[in-house]
């Protein structure tokens, strides 16, 4: 969430006015003891400092149990110290946030909030009698208790009461919650224990509770990452089997994308298509939204783009100055971290998949490999969807027009048909055309003028009629227009417009039969038919002969280049 620049003066100014004063009247009235073993202390220190930098992660949430070290410090050296101490290990635990340059408020606004934590929790355990350097068991269990829960619960309080100045909802109870509460049944007993040792054993007591600390913080950080990796890969492979029932490459690339960035919860994320050599955005993804980016092969190349293309390998940036200087291009301006990985097709990279996070460190070596494992399963799904619509593509379509052949029109004439009978649509016309002699044609230009005229036809075809209906290829020199909830009188318009069009239009051929094989132009006319269910007929059969008779007895009987409507006799 970006705030503004003013609320982000205002957290300082508060903290200016909170934190520096209320450290001087803590001092003032809650003095720390005389004498301090300065290097035990310091010794304090370094374990809240090490506690900072290595949190426990569980089911992928960083916990820092710093309180289990303040607890120690709060019992032996009181409010005061306990205060300074938690400031010091506030700085390692920010630093580890890897806070961006509009986040930075963050550092004086998490310093209030460990101020008031501590602060609270220690003026209700000194005003409830608690006294500090205490070696009575059933008085500093007792006390260390409410202490640890009172910092627990003040911090729950005061985090939920920032997320409302904030503007952000959120339940009072979540999970995060639940576990920090939970956290206590570890932080106390290992709090108390450091007290008491550092009491009893002095100085090696750091060792003795803070070596078995990090090694359990290590098992822990180990068995959260191969948790994750597991999960992420079950992901993986559920993914797979989604896009193997993917049929056409656009469901694939759209299903690829959406689940990337799903599984992997990034800012920004872009598939670069290479056609021919050149780059083309297939498809991008910002901030949550598809976006359309509109730039050239040669600006995409003034980016680290540049980069895969000349190494085909996979590059990761972990923050904006190691990229910055190749140039932004398309990039958001927040952005930090990058990932760019090659996708590649029988040993040859097709395309780039690049994604991009505002967080620096973002992408760490176990989600390259699972983007490396979704990449895989993209290239071989859209090998096999492209593989599919080629198959489809040649069983529905003329290889010489390109035009849906007859027999795709044959199965889409029985649906609309039915769709007619149950309602859907309210009427259904047909246009057949044929071109009028086109025999002559053949016989006097040759069979390849023939078929030029063919593809010139239907491409003037495919201009009329557009998203109006279905064009196909009937046979031969014949071709048909289905048009759902079209009736007979506007089939009969868009029938005469396609006639007057092609009637004065030129069309370019090379003569087979001549030598020269110089390009001619030549005009030439069409005859059409018309018919509309149910009007005429409620067969699908039917419908095509009633348009096929007015063709032939309306059209070429009378002279041809007209246009003809079935009439029922």
């Amino acid at each position: 969430m970006n705030l503004s620049l003013k609320f982000r003066w205002a957290v300082f100014i508060v903290w200016l006015a909170t934190v520096p004063i209320g450290l001087n009247l803590v001092y003032h009235y809650f003095p720390p003891p005389t004498y301090i073993n300065w290097s035990e202390l310091i010794g304090f220190i370094v374990l809240a400092i090490i506690t900072a930098i290595f949190p426990f992660v569980i089911n992928g949430v960083p916990l820092f149990f710093m309180q289990w070290v303040n607890l120690a410090v709060f019992l032996k050296y009181g409010l005061f110290i306990e205060l300074i101490v938690f400031q010091i290990a506030l700085i390692p635990f920010l630093y580890r946030a890897k806070l961006l340059k509009l986040s930075l408020y963050r550092i004086p606004w998490n310093s209030i909030m460990f101020f008031l934590v501590s602060f609270i929790s220690g003026l209700l355990f000194i005003l409830i009698g608690g006294e500090f350097g205490s070696l009575n068991i059933p008085h500093i269990v007792l006390f260390g208790m409410f202490y640890l829960f009172m910092n627990t619960f003040v911090n729950h309080v005061l985090l939920k009461l920032s997320l409302i100045v904030m503007k952000k909802r959120a339940p009072f109870l979540t999970k995060d919650d639940y576990w920090d509460y939970n956290s206590m049944l570890f932080t106390f007993p290992m709090g108390l224990t450091l007290y008491l040792l550092s009491e009893y054993v002095g100085p090696i007591s750091f060792v003795l509770l803070g070596l078995p600390f990090l090694i359990v913080t290590q098992i822990l950080r180990m068995y959260s990452t191969s948790e994750r990796v597991n999960e992420y890969l079950s992901l993986a492979a559920h993914f797979g089997h989604q896009l193997g029932d993917r049929l056409t490459s656009d469901e694939v690339v759209d299903l690829f994308m959406g689940k990337t960035i799903e599984i992997m919860p990034v800012d920004h994320a872009y598939i670069i298509d290479i056609v021919n050599g050149q780059l083309q955005f297939l498809r991008s993804h910002e901030n949550g939204v598809c976006t359309a980016v509109n730039i050239s092969h040669e600006n995409i190349l003034k980016t680290p783009i540049k980069e895969i293309m000349n190494t085909e390998q996979t590059i990761v940036y972990n923050q904006q100055t190691e990229w910055i200087g190749m140039g932004i291009g398309f990039l958001p301006f927040a952005t930090q971290s990058i990932v760019m990985m090659p996708i590649s097709r029988n040993q040859k990279m097709v395309g780039v998949f690049l994604l991009a996070s505002n967080k620096k460190k973002f992408f760490e070596e176990y989600k390259i490999r699972i983007l490396d494992i979704l990449c895989s399963y993209f290239a071989v799904s859209v090998e096999r969807s492209r593989y599919i619509e080629a198959t489809i593509n040649k069983s529905e379509r003329c290889g010489l027009t390109g035009l849906y052949n007859y027999r795709y029109f044959e199965e889409q004439l029985t649906v609309k048909m039915q769709q007619l009978m149950d309602g859907e649509i309210r009427q259904l016309s047909l246009i057949m055309l044929d071109i009028d002699h086109f025999k002559l044609i053949n016989d006097t230009y040759g069979h390849q003028s023939g078929n030029s005229i063919l593809c010139d036809f239907a491409r003037t075809l495919e201009g009329e009629v557009g998203s109006k209906g279905l064009l196909a290829r009937f046979g031969g020199e014949e071709f048909v227009i289905l048009l759902p909830n079209m009736s007979k009188s506007e089939a009969l318009h868009l029938a005469e417009d396609i006639r007057m069009n092609v009637q004065h239009k030129l069309f370019e051929i090379g003569s087979d039969l001549s030598l020269s094989h110089i390009k001619e132009h030549v005009t030439i006319t069409t005859s059409v038919g018309v018919s509309t269910a149910p009007e005429d007929c409620d067969k699908p059969m039917a419908l095509i002969r009633n348009a096929d008779r007015a063709l032939y007895v309306g059209a070429k009987q009378k002279g041809r280049n007209r246009v003809a409507e079935y009439l029922k006799t």
